[in-house]
């Protein structure tokens, strides 16, 4: 059995801006865990995680599927 996932290059870009979005999001989580008046370190650095993981996802489905980076 295979599963064929194709998307438009649109659905890839949008795709990748989400990772890059996630990324950013994740930078500024980091940097507030490392803030000791915020607290709750460790459940921020745990959501920096996922929140990177899930933007490497993207960003390998939207280069690999939507033909992201390419002309």
């Amino acid at each position: 059995m295979h599963v064929v996932l194709a998307m438009s290059p649109h659905t890839g870009v949008r795709l990748a801006e989400v990772g890059f979005l996630l990324i950013l999001f994740a930078g500024v989580w980091l940097v507030a865990a490392e803030i000791p008046r915020l607290g709750i370190h460790r459940v921020r650095m745990i959501v920096a995680g996922v929140a990177l993981a899930v933007a490497g996802l993207l960003l390998i489905i939207a280069t690999h599927s939507g033909h992201f980076g390419q002309p």
